[in-house]
């Protein structure tokens, strides 16, 4: 087959989808003048609706999106600002109004957004071609080659319509999501302990959650009408059901479960699926039986959750998004870690055009992404069976949006990712955060064991909780070094506080939760606070 082009390039990434645009648009963003090439399968444009799955996005992410990528325009016209999580204890009923709901009543400062996918993809990918990336769909990749030399390029060789291609790129990352082009190749895959599966589907109509009950009191506890636009959750022991709304008019609805629980055989059809929310979650049914002619496709993963044994290199190539690793859709992290991943992809490049080695640098932002994998991965891994606690997964997720908040999304906005020396200056304070974290996690699912798992008809508000508004609000704020310093000590004594409280919160149930190993790693002494003593409980009273 004769070659049609040959044409050498700074970067070439393989994959145009979320990962693989963002990543163009930032490295535009960044040097006026870099040379780009993206090389994506799918034809485009790509449809709407029923594209990819992955539409809700949380802070840091968001941020990425409408901040450093500077999209804010088009998410704020084109695509729904998110009402925060919302999450019912609603298995087998269908009286929604009478069972807890964990929420907020009103909208916090900090903006999250529900994507529709393809639209999203559809604008990044024109807004790449705006800015002077060269964006090539229908494209398959055939074969790489890595150079062994610093000084030689990377080469690879790609089809469209059958005419083939070759080019050559000093820098290539894979952003081809689960094909994992580069980590077959180079045999990065790791698994990890996380079985889970997921099954999907998208429905050609918005499901209106505000409307499954006439009660004034549920509704008015809201701002108007507003339930819907949140990512919404069911949830019960081994499972959540989620429920997003997307720009195009239709809904996004997914069952994610361990199959300890719920094997992946009872759900991977829509009529399984649909047999099962007739038994699991009867109102979601009621809802969806009449939209069945509206169903717009339905697919699964097996053991979605995997690890990636390395996803920067010194030798030039690096891998973003699911081409690396993917931890849960529990919280939506998936662009956040796609915001952290690009942003470390860019600040190698900016230093190896300055011709500087970038070898230790790489090894380092590989070590902290695994690190912040990792920390994350303990918020999923064996915590499924409490999700259908009312007492205790209100305070998980209090806890999990502190250490979120708190800590790694201050390192996101306060844009130290890639801040070596006020990351080491904090290594104490970040080390206890993720001690703290894990023994936290182990605690609430011994404390879930003996909880009465009560299920009162209320709202846990997180809006009515002053002191989580503000550390939502204070992603906005802009911090020097000290300054940045003084917060993340403030949260390492905020999560030691609430941890405190956490125990205390237990200490009622019959028999005790054992929670030794948490009780010693708060008796461990910290740097001075930098918030002075708390009065007042820091936990829904309700709880």
């Amino acid at each position: 087959m004769a070659i049609a082009t040959q044409r050498q390039h700074d970067v070439v990434i393989m994959g145009g989808g979320l990962a693989g645009l963002t990543l163009a648009l930032q490295l535009k963003r960044q040097f006026a003048d870099i040379d780009v090439l993206v090389l994506e399968r799918r034809a485009h444009p790509v449809p709407h609706a029923a594209h990819k799955v992955g539409e809700s996005s949380v802070e840091i992410g968001a941020h990425y999106f409408d901040t450093v990528l500077g999209l804010k325009p088009h998410l704020q016209q084109d695509q729904l600002r998110k009402f925060g999580f919302r999450f019912f204890f609603s298995e087998g009923r269908r009286d929604i109004d009478q069972v807890t709901e964990i929420g907020v009543s009103r909208a916090l400062q900090i903006p999250s957004y529900q994507i529709d996918r393809g639209i999203f993809e559809n604008y990044l990918a024109e807004e790449a071609k705006r800015r002077g990336v060269r964006f090539v769909d229908h494209a398959l990749v055939r074969q790489i080659t890595l150079a062994d030399d610093a000084q030689q390029p990377h080469r690879l060789s790609w089809t469209q319509d059958g005419e083939a291609h070759e080019a050559s790129a000093r820098w290539v990352v894979d952003a081809c999501g689960r094909a994992g082009l580069l980590k077959r190749k180079l045999g990065l895959a790791e698994p990890n302990a996380h079985d889970v599966n997921a099954v999907w589907f998208r429905i050609g109509e918005r499901i209106t959650l505000d409307d499954w009950s006439d009660d004034p009191a549920w509704r008015s506890r809201c701002e108007p009408k507003a339930r819907w636009l949140s990512t919404n959750h069911l949830v019960g022991a081994g499972y959540w059901v989620w429920l997003i709304p997307l720009a195009s008019g239709s809904h996004s609805v997914g069952i994610v479960a361990d199959p300890k629980f719920h094997p992946l055989d009872t759900l991977d059809s829509f009529d399984k699926a649909m047999d099962w929310f007739r038994t699991y979650q009867p109102r979601l049914f009621d809802a969806l039986d009449g939209k069945r002619a509206l169903l717009q496709d339905f697919a699964f993963f097996r053991h979605f959750s995997y690890g990636c044994k390395q996803v920067f290199s010194g030798q030039r190539w690096a891998l973003t998004g699911e081409a690396g690793l993917f931890l849960d859709p529990f919280y939506s992290p998936g662009s956040d870690f796609i915001a952290i991943g690009n942003t470390y992809i860019c600040d190698l490049i900016a230093h190896d055009r300055n011709g500087r080695s970038i070898e230790a640098r790489a090894q380092l932002y590989d070590q902290l992404y695994h690190s912040f994998y990792e920390s994350t991965l303990t918020l999923y891994q064996d915590q499924y069976a409490l999700f259908g606690d009312p007492q205790v997964l209100p305070v998980k997720i209090i806890w999990d949006y502190t250490y979120y908040w708190g800590v790694l999304s201050q390192i996101f906005f306060q844009k130290r990712l890639t801040d070596v020396a006020a990351l080491g200056a904090l290594r104490e304070e970040l080390q206890h955060c993720r001690q703290l974290n894990v023994e936290v996690q182990k605690f609430l699912r011994a404390w879930s064991a003996v909880s009465d798992k009560a299920n009162p008809a209320v709202l846990l508000d997180q809006a009515s909780l002053p002191w989580f508004a503000e550390l939502n609000r204070s992603l906005a704020d802009t911090l020097d070094d000290a300054g940045f310093k003084a917060r993340i000590q403030a949260s390492t004594e905020l999560l030691r506080v609430l941890a405190g409280e956490i125990l205390e919160r237990a200490a009622g149930c019959h028999p005790a939760p054992d929670a030794s190993a948490l009780e010693a790693l708060l008796r461990e002494r910290m740097p001075a606070s930098a918030t002075g003593a708390r009065s007042g409980t820091m936990l829904f009273e309700a709880a």
